[in-house]
């Protein structure tokens, strides 16, 4: 019954809006349809003078609502670069918009249909031409280029004394792997993965395994003013790793290894100083859709001073010790004799 409502209902007003299309017709016809036209014509040029000046101050004021909810400064030399190119093609698009708008909005004004006045056809110009297509390239080629060096810096060779991280996702989370005291990550097999006892697939035959550290909770501890090297890679589907804080982000492809390099800037603590936030953490994120946790894929960045990474990294145990310890400790218990109470209390 209600559906058969709605119907009666659009239908009603399909019949309303035609009645008022046909009276204001019958309108114009006893009006003059010049005379209406024109003044069609005004009216339109006047509103799209209101929706223009409007329309601007609308950008304005979504400018001063949304600037205190912008990301802090970026806390990363790369980044610095990115704000720099945004910054730029923030200005050079902006500038552009604003004079074809600020045009198309005049012309529609000043060139409105009066009477007396004829319309002027221009046929072809090859300099116009030549002018609107090899500016707007040039100013392009110059944006893409900045573009491509900044995404060469971040993606080239990092620096031999780099920090090294390896970033692997996973659904829903991220699994964090740092190299132990030998300073090198040992060799994985996808074979070998497993969830209970293996979730990287490590190969416990090459022994630069044996000392590796892996954070299953998403955390990363960056050293600050060192550059980082991120080996970035997924076990199951498409991920991404975004940095925001760094400008950075890096796709995460299941056998494929990428990878990015950046140098933090700003410690965990000194940014919550800049920012008047006590409760500020660095983010690493998803920035792909790659299912229906996808909103939990979220995991923090810790930058701190050197010794206090030094300090995190001998407070680990390595995954290989954190796997194997229980079993051997289980076994030394089993053959280890066990003293007899009632006879120790008897002697005593």
């Amino acid at each position: 019954m209600s559906g058969l409502l709605s119907i009666l209902l659009t239908l009603l007003v399909f019949v309303i809006i035609y009645q008022i299309a046909k009276a204001s017709e019958f309108a114009t016809v006893l009006r003059g349809r010049e005379k209406v036209e024109r003044q069609t014509n005004r009216l339109m040029a006047w509103l799209l003078v209101a929706f223009f000046i409007l329309g601007l101050y609308g950008i304005y004021e979504c400018h001063e609502a949304l600037i205190g909810k912008m990301l802090p400064v970026a806390a990363s030399d790369h980044g610095e670069q990115f704000d720099i190119m945004f910054e730029m093609t923030l200005i050079v698009t902006g500038i552009v918009f604003f004079a074809t708008q600020a045009l198309l909005f005049w012309f529609a004004f000043r060139y409105q249909a009066k009477e007396k006045t004829t319309s002027y056809y221009f046929a072809h110009s090859n300099k116009l031409e030549l002018i609107w297509t090899t500016v707007p390239a040039i100013a392009m080629a110059c944006l893409v280029a900045i573009g491509l060096r900044n995404w060469a810096n971040m993606t080239c060779e990092a620096p031999k004394d780099s920090q090294v991280v390896e970033v692997t996702g996973k659904q829903f989370n991220w699994i964090v792997r740092y190299p132990g005291a030998d300073g090198i990550l040992g060799k994985r097999d996808f074979r070998k993965t497993s969830d209970a006892d293996n979730v990287l697939g490590q190969d416990w035959n090459d022994k630069a395994n044996l000392d590796d550290i892996v954070a299953e909770n998403g955390e990363v501890h960056l050293i600050v003013n060192k550059p980082a090297k991120f080996i970035i890679g997924s076990r199951d589907v498409i991920h991404d790793v975004g940095l925001p804080h760094f400008r950075m982000k890096m796709d995460a492809v299941p056998g494929i290894v990428t990878t990015i390099w950046f140098t933090p800037k700003y410690t965990t603590e000194e940014m919550k100083k800049m920012t008047a936030n006590p409760n500020f953490v660095y983010e690493i994120s998803c920035d792909q859709m790659c299912g229906k946790g996808h909103y939990s894929m979220r995991g923090t960045v810790i930058v701190e001073t050197e010794s206090e990474h030094r300090d995190w990294i001998s407070s680990q145990k390595s995954y290989y010790a954190n796997m194997h310890a229980p079993a051997e400790q289980t076994a030394t218990e089993s053959t280890t004799p066990k003293t007899d109470s009632t006879k120790a209390i008897t002697m005593k």
